[in-house]
């Protein structure tokens, strides 16, 4: 098919901290150089923001180097944080609060704020069009271009107003564009489905870890300001977690009285009846959680997997024509379990290459100088140094886990002469459901925990009914024969949005994908254990709509 297409010399997937990041920086550069740089950033959301999620504690360490004078220009950086607060839940009712001698350095928040990270994009993408970028919301990249060398030459964008059948609409059907770049940048953020393509092509994570993820799950409060502490950062692990399905927790208090409050499950457990949506609810009704949200209102809640794998797991990170950046790459930090500041770095320093390869009259071949870059900066410092804390959490859990790390970087300053690896991939480490015991969770009260669909309502998720659906089965057949008398089909569960159901109306039992619902968090996509789900962006602007998260 021909298709119309536009020439820009970098194109960038994703209006993400890397996105954003990356573009800003290039017209920067460019401007000090004298070059002319143009520059395009497509976004899936139906805004800069809009599928943008976060706990989140804020390192401003990138911003001041990209904007050093950020508060002159308005960025949304409202509350530092106050206090650092972590406990260990042993059941339903008990915590013991961890003195903060025994906390491991990398948890601590002395300089960072508590901000949303949506807004945050927000404000990053008006930078970025003051400098002269030209943003695109509402257009999803569906698949990158390579041309016949292998070089990847841009991306094209998902056809607009197609049926569910894949046929044309009559009158509103219009096909993608080439999008195209001398070199593009992907920056999707986690298990972004294009970065997943093209690791596979170009094989890129060969010689490395597997990479490991959790899932986030976040509500925003509203809360008696009587209860309220602006800067408070509360942090838990233990119960409702264990040692074979480990996670953790979060509760900052930002301006306003509102706070956010969210669990992240390591998508590494072993129960099969686990269901991290259930374990949230039940979580917020722990008197340390409950103390604070008792009275108050839930505005918005959202969910979305995060990349927790580390140094150990970062593939090569460029391919001709291209570079993964932030997210896309895996470059959060699990020790700090942070992950912004990192994505903006890496942005950066993949802008930084590309601008002395247009500079040298380059395109098209591999950014040497974004590898180079990386490896001698604070970056790679920063996850060498936490190199070891995921591996660790997964050998010794919840209890001895945190003691290892505190003897790592608290009293050898993250300088272990050896490294802990983690080769077991997520998806595997599901037991047989016969082998595992099965979770009674309570029903939802209404007022401090609620129920899967009220909670999509939330996010303000909308997808177009009459469209493809973007969850892709490889085999039709696996969720009924082989996952569910095997696993009891743990879609039902992982998915936090209520996307899979196994309908039992009379006859046989049938597989239901309710792509509507889908809050675009990519955990089918990563936990399935047959990995027999792909996720691929839907029509352009489809998905959440999260305010202020």
């Amino acid at each position: 098919m021909e298709r119309e297409y536009m020439e820009f010399d970098v194109v960038i997937v994703g209006a993400g901290p890397a996105g954003l990041s990356a573009a800003c920086r290039l017209k920067q550069q460019a401007a000090e150089n004298g070059q002319e740089i143009s520059v395009c950033v497509v976004e899936k959301g139906s805004e800069v923001g809009a599928h943008i999620l976060s706990g989140a504690v804020f390192e401003p360490r990138a911003l001041d180097e990209l904007f050093p004078n950020w508060k002159e220009l308005g960025a949304p950086l409202n509350t530092p944080v106050k206090r650092d607060d972590i406990y260990l839940l042993k059941d339903d009712r008990q915590a013991t609060k961890v003195p903060n001698f025994f906390v491991p350095k990398p948890m601590h928040n002395e300089g960072n704020y508590i901000i949303s990270l949506g807004n945050l994009c927000r404000w990053l993408g008006q930078q970025a069009e003051a400098l002269g970028v030209e943003i695109y919301p509402g257009f999803a990249a569906q698949e990158p271009l390579i041309d016949d060398q292998g070089v990847v030459r841009g991306i094209i964008t998902g056809d607009l107003g197609v049926d569910r059948e894949g046929q044309p609409k009559d009158g509103v059907y219009t096909p993608g564009m080439e999008l195209r770049g001398k070199y593009t940048l992907f920056a999707e953020g986690c298990r972004g489905h294009l970065g997943k393509q093209l690791g596979q092509r170009f094989k890129l994570g060969e010689g490395a870890d597997p990479q490991h993820y959790g899932i986030g799950i976040k509500e925003l409060w509203e809360i008696d300001p009587a209860k309220h502490e602006q800067g408070l950062v509360i942090h838990t692990s233990g119960w409702p977690l264990d040692k074979e399905n480990p996670g953790g927790s979060f509760l900052y208090h930002l301006e306003d009285n509102q706070v956010v409050v969210g669990l992240i499950v390591d998508l590494a457990y072993s129960n099969p009846h686990l269901s991290p949506y259930d374990e949230f609810q039940r979580y917020k009704h722990h008197p340390v959680v409950a103390q604070y949200l008792e009275g108050g209102k839930r505005v918005s809640y959202g969910a979305r997997a995060l990349v927790k794998g580390g140094l150990n797991s970062l593939p090569k990170m460029v391919f001709p024509g291209g570079a993964l950046i932030g997210c896309d790459l895996g470059t959060l930090n699990p020790a700090k379990i942070k992950g912004s500041h990192t994505a903006m770095k890496s942005g950066m320093l993949a802008a930084d290459a590309i601008v002395a390869a247009l500079a040298a009259g380059r395109e098209g071949d591999e950014l040497q100088g974004y590898v180079d870059g990386f490896k001698g900066s604070w970056v790679q410092e920063e996850l060498h140094a936490s190199r070891n804390f995921g591996p660790a959490m997964h050998k010794f859990g919840p209890l001895l886990g945190p003691a290892f790390a505190f003897v790592e970087h608290n009293l050898l300053g993250g300088a272990l002469p050896f490294t802990l690896h983690d080769r077991r991939m997520d998806h595997t480490c599901l037991k047989k459901a016969d082998e595992a015991p099965r979770i009674s969770y309570p029903k939802p009260d209404g007022k401090l925990s609620f129920d899967k669909l009220s909670s999509v309502f939330l996010s303000n998720t909308n997808h177009e009914e009459d469209q493809p659906v973007h969850l892709k089965l490889k085999d039709p057949s696996i969720p009924i024969a082989q996952n569910l008398p095997l696993y009891d089909e743990p879609a039902q569960r992982y998915c936090p949005a209520g996307v899979y159901e196994v309908v039992r109306d009379g006859g046989e039992p049938r597989f239901q994908i309710n792509a509507q619902n889908c809050v675009h968090c990519k955990t089918c996509d990563i936990k399935d254990p047959a990995q027999n789900i792909t996720w691929v962006a839907p029509e352009g602007s489809g998905g959440p709509n999260y305010p202020n998260m």
